[in-house]
C-alpha cells in the first residue's frame, strides 16, 4: 500500500514521462503496452553486453509489459526504431545516452561502461530505484515517453568503486545496479591483498634462523616488520611475488605492504634512508619500486598507512599503486576539517603519482551496531579523494550488517559514482523508499543524531570508539529518549510486516546505545536494576525486554557480529544477561572506597571508584574499564567495617589485537588493619594467550572460600607486561583492564 505523497509523485511523473506522445521533441518508447523498438547489439557482442541488453529488456517489460526484442545489427527490422546497446571507441570508463531520429543510443567505452549506461538509463530516465537486493521501486505504466533531445555523457573520476558490504559482494546484480565491485580487491592475487610481509617472510619460517631479516627495535630484532634494506628479504619477496603471479595468471595486482603495526625497522641502513626521504615511506617506496621493476606489466600495490602515510621524496614507479589509508581520522567532520594531516599527505602523493587508491573507513569497527553519525562526511571526503588522483576508492564499511546497513551501502555507492549528488536528498530518497510510511521518523532520527554531533566540536568520532564516550554528547539521556521515541513512532506507522522489520533493524543501534547506557547507569531513566521499597535490587524489566527485542531482531535478520574482532550478538546477549545477574546481586563492595597501589592510565578517567561504582564494562576498553599499561593492578577496597565474606569476583577484558590481555593470575587477600594481609586464594588464567586466543572476551575471576571476617580486600592482578614476540605489537607494554569487584 503506497502513501499519499508517493502517489502524488507517481501522478506527476506519469504526466511528464508516461503520457501519450504529443510533442515532436518526445519519442514514444511504449504505447499502450506495445513498442515499435528493438534492442540492437552487434553480432559479436560479448556475454556482458548480451546480459546488459537482457537487463534493459527485463525492466522495460516490468515497467510497461512490452517485451522489446533483442536483435543483432544484421537482423534488425527496417520498419522498427532501435535502442542501440554497444561498445564505442571512447574513453573506456565513459558512457553516453542519447537520442537521434527517435532512436536511442546506450553506449560506453567498454563492456563495463555499457552495463553502467544501461543502469543509468533505467535509473535516471525511467526512475527505477534499487534500495537493497530485495527492495526496489519500479513505476509501471503502459506508456513510456522520453525526450527526443537526450544527449548525456559521463565519465566517472573514480573508476574502481568498492563499498565493503556483503549486500554487494553476495548480490552481483545489485552491485551492478550501483556500479560498484563485487569484491573488496578486484584484480588482486587472492592470497596477497594487504599486509603481506608476514606472508612473504613468515616468522614461523625465518625468525629463529634469520632474525636479521626482521625489524631492529631498540637492541632486538623482532618479527613485526621486515628489514627492507636486507638484500635477502628483497630476493625472498621478489620470488614470492613471481610465484603468486604464476599461480594466478589472471590477476594483475599484488600487495607488497607492511604488516598491521608500527614496529618498523630502525637499523642504521633503514634509518638513513628514512631520514633522507623525510618519511618512513622512504624505505618502503624504494623497496617496492625495486620489486615493481621486475614486473612491468603488473601492478604492485603498497600501503601509505600510519608510519608510511607521509609521502616520500622518491617517486613510485608507474606500476606502483599507492593505497592511502585514513584510519586515524576523526569522523565527526570532513577530513579536510578534522584530519588536515591526512589531507596534506594525500595532496603530497598527488604531486608524485597518478596511481592512488584510497582506503577509507565508514563504520565503528569496535561497535558495528552503535550509532555512528558520520553520514554528513561521506560526500566531502569522496570529493576530496576524487579531486586528488584517487581513481580507485575502497570504502571499508563493516561488510557484515551494521547500523543503518542498507542506507549506508546505498548512499556510499551513489556518491562514489557521482560525488556531486546531494547527500540529504539521497538519504530522504532512501528513507522514503525503503521504510515507506515510517521513513519520515527514521529520517528525523538521522537528522537529529547528526545535528547533535555537529554541535559538539570537541567530540572525536573514532573508528575504535564506543557508545559510552558519547553519553555526554550526541547520546546523552535526553537525546536517547528522543531517538527512541522516533522509532516508536516509526514502528506504529509501518503498514506491513516487511516494513516493520526494516524499521526494527534500523532501531537496533539506538537499542544498543540504550542497553549500554543502562549498563553504565547514566541517569535514573537508564539503569540495569530498580530498587524496591524494601531496598531489594531487581532487574529492570524494561531493560530486559529491550535486550530480548534487540536479540530477536538480530537473530531474525541474520545480524551476527558486534564488531570486527568476531564478538557475536549471541555472546553479547549472554554477557548482558550475566551483567544483569551481577548487577542484581548484593555487593558489599558497592560504592566502597578503592585505593590503588599501582597507577592506572587514561581510561575511565583513571578513577579508582570505577571498580565499585555499580556501572559495568562493555566489550570495548572505553566502556567503564580501568586500564593498567605494563604494570599490575593492585587495589585495596575498604568495606568500612569488619564484614563476613565468602566470595570475591573481578571482571577483566581481553581485546588481544589492541594489546589488552587477561591477567596471568589474580590473587585475593584480606586484612582488618590494612597492614597485614592474609591470602584468600590465587586464580590462574586458565585460557593463556596464544595465537588462536579469542580476540574479544570478558572473564570473571571468581574466588569462593570459607567465611572470613575482613574489612580490607586486596586484589593483585598480574600483567603479562609485554606482548609476546609473535604478536604484532611484540615487546610493547601490554594492558589489563578491570571492572566491577563483587564481594559477598
Amino acid at each position: 500500500m503506497k502513501n499519499f505523497s508517493f502517489l502524488i509523485s507517481l501522478i506527476v511523473f506519469n504526466a511528464i514521462i508516461f503520457s501519450s506522445c504529443n510533442n515532436k521533441n518526445q519519442l514514444q518508447l511504449v504505447s499502450n503496452g506495445v513498442s515499435n523498438y528493438e534492442i540492437v547489439i552487434k553480432s559479436d557482442a560479448s556475454s556482458d553486453i548480451k546480459n546488459a541488453s537482457g537487463v534493459l529488456q527485463k525492466y522495460l517489460q516490468i515497467i510497461s509489459t512490452a517485451k522489446i526484442p533483442i536483435v543483432t545489427e544484421e537482423h534488425q527490422s527496417i520498419n522498427k526504431k532501435k535502442i542501440v546497446v554497444q561498445v564505442q571507441n571512447i574513453n573506456k570508463n565513459q558512457l553516453k545516452i542519447s537520442t537521434e531520429n527517435s532512436n536511442i543510443f546506450i553506449v560506453g567505452g567498454s563492456d563495463l561502461a555499457v552495463q553502467n549506461a544501461v543502469y543509468e538509463f533505467l535509473e535516471s530516465y525511467l526512475k527505477c530505484k534499487w534500495y537493497s537486493p530485495t527492495v526496489e521501486e519500479i513505476i509501471t505504466s503502459k506508456n513510456i515517453v522520453l525526450s527526443n533531445t537526450i544527449n548525456y555523457s559521463y565519465t566517472p573520476n573514480i573508476t574502481t568503486r568498492t563499498v565493503h558490504s556483503k549486500l554487494f559482494y553476495e548480490n552481483p546484480e545489485f552491485a551492478a545496479k550501483h556500479k560498484v565491485t563485487t569484491n573488496a580487491f578486484p584484480y588482486y592475487v587472492p592470497s596477497a591483498r594487504v599486509h603481506t610481509f608476514n606472508k612473504f617472510i613468515p616468522e614461523e619460517v625465518f625468525y629463529k634462523t634469520n632474525p636479521e631479516y626482521y625489524a631492529l627495535r631498540g637492541t632486538k630484532r623482532l618479527p613485526t616488520q621486515p628489514c627492507l634494506t636486507n638484500n635477502e628479504v628483497y630476493k625472498i619477496v621478489k620470488d614470492s611475488v613471481a610465484s603468486l603471479f604464476r599461480q594466478y595468471p589472471d590477476a594483475n595486482v599484488i600487495s607488497v605492504s607492511q604488516n598491521d603495526n608500527q614496529q618498523y625497522c630502525t637499523c642504521e641502513k633503514c634509518k638513513i634512508i628514512d631520514e633522507t626521504e623525510r618519511s618512513s615511506s622512504g624505505t618502503m617506496i624504494q623497496f617496492v619500486n625495486k620489486i615493481a621493476a621486475n614486473f612491468p606489466d603488473k601492478t604492485i600495490s603498497t600501503l601509505a598507512y600510519q608510519y608510511t602515510r607521509k609521502p616520500s621524496k622518491t617517486k613510485p614507479l608507474s606500476n606502483v599503486l599507492i593505497t592511502l589509508c585514513s584510519i586515524e581520522c576523526d569522523r565527526s567532520a570532513p577530513i579536510e576539517e578534522n584530519c588536515i594531516d591526512f589531507s596534506e599527505d594525500l595532496k603530497g602523493w598527488k604531486q608524485i603519482t597518478e596511481n592512488i587508491r584510497i582506503w577509507d573507513y565508514t563504520t565503528q569497527f569496535t561497535n558495528f551496531l552503535a550509532p555512528f553519525p558520520n553520514l554528513h562526511t561521506i560526500q566531502p571526503n569522496i570529493q576530496l579523494f576524487s579531486e586528488n588522483n584517487a581513481t580507485w576508492v575502497f570504502e571499508q564499511h563493516s561488510h557484515n550488517p551494521s547500523e543503518l546497513f542498507e542506507l549506508r551501502s546505498y548512499i556510499t555507492a551513489k556518491l562514489l559514482w557521482n560525488p556531486s549528488l546531494n547527500i540529504d536528498e539521497l538519504i530522504t530518497e532512501f528513507t522514503n523508499g525503503y521504510y515507506k510510511e515510517s521513513g519520515v521518523y527514521v529520517k528525523k532520527y538521522i537528522d537529529l543524531v547528526h545535528e547533535k554531533i555537529q554541535e559538539d566540536n570537541d567530540f572525536f568520532l573514532f573508528l575504535y570508539g564506543d557508545p559510552s564516550q558519547a553519553f555526554n554528547s550526541f547520546l546523552k539521556p535526553a537525546w536517547l529518549k528522543q531517538y527512541n521515541s522516533f522509532f516508536n513512532e516509526a514502528e506504529k506507522a509501518a503498514s506491513s510486516p516487511e516494513v516493520l522489520n526494516r524499521v526494527k533493524c534500523a532501531r537496533i543501534s539506538v537499542d544498543y546505545a540504550i542497553l549500554e547506557a543502562c549498563k553504565k547507569g547514566i541517569s535514573e531513566d537508564f539503569q540495569l536494576v530498580i530498587i524496591d521499597e524494601k531496598g531489594t535490587k531487581n532487574i529492570n524489566p524494561v531493560v530486559n525486554q529491550r535486550l530480548i527485542n534487540f536479540y530477536e531482531t538480530c537473530k531474525k535478520n541474520n545480524i551476527t557480529l558486534m564488531n570486527e574482532m568476531g564478538f557475536t550478538v549471541e555472546e553479547y546477549f549472554n554477557n548482558y544477561k550475566k551483567s544483569l545477574e551481577v548487577a542484581s546481586q548484593p555487593n558489599k563492595a558497592f560504592a566502597k572506597k578503592v585505593t590503588l597501589l599501582t597507577k592506572p592510565k587514561k581510561y575511565a578517567n583513571e578513577n579508582p571508584q570505577t571498580l565499585t561504582d555499580g556501572a559495568l564494562g562493555g566489550s570495548n576498553f572505553y566502556a567503564n574499564w580501568l586500564g593498567f599499561e605494563g604494570t599490575n593492578l593492585e587495589a585495596v577496597i575498604d568495606l568500612e567495617a569488619v564484614t563476613e565474606i565468602s566470595s570475591v569476583s573481578t571482571a577483566f577484558l581481553q581485546v588481544s589485537n589492541h594489546i589488552v590481555f587477561f591477567p596471568v593470575k589474580v590473587s585475593y587477600y584480606y586484612s582488618n588493619d590494612n597492614q597485614k594481609f592474609e591470602k584468600l586464594g590465587v586464580l590462574k588464567n586458565d585460557t593463556p594467550l596464544t595465537k588462536t586466543s579469542k580476540i574479544n572476551d570478558i572473564k570473571y575471576f571468581n574466588l569462593e572460600f570459607s567465611k572470613v571476617k575482613a574489612r580490607y580486600i586486596k586484589i593483585i592482578a598480574e600483567n603479562m607486561n609485554k606482548a609476546p614476540y609473535w604478536h604484532h605489537a611484540a615487546d610493547l607494554p601490554s594492558w589489563i583492564f578491570a571492572d566491577e569487584v563483587i564481594i559477598n
